[in-house]
């Protein structure tokens, strides 16, 4: 967990844990892990904080077309289905 306190007024750590909180389940809500926090108090009025949150990227996944269908990889594919693939003619130019 890291948390960052940007601006002149300190926030106390209960206060800290529970923005934290709030961003966290907003982001399990969408798959997403939280990796840090930056709460910024405004200069102008301290008892309004912005959030700025950071979340781990998500691994991308090559998506292909093979014989028909969309797929990230063939292992979910039984025998015949891997020989299909073994035995296609890849066409190059």
């Amino acid at each position: 967990m890291n948390i960052t306190v940007v601006g002149d007024k300190p926030i106390p750590a209960k206060e800290q844990m529970a923005y934290w909180d709030y961003v966290e389940k907003k982001m399990k809500a969408e798959n997403r892990k939280l990796e840090s926090l930056v709460l910024e108090v405004d200069a102008d009025d301290p008892d309004y904080v912005k959030l700025h949150y950071f979340v781990k990227p998500v691994p991308f996944e090559r998506i292909r077309r093979i014989t028909g269908y969309l797929v990230g990889t063939v292992e979910r594919f039984n025998d015949a289905k891997r020989a299909e693939v073994m035995d296609r003619v890849k066409h190059t130019v």
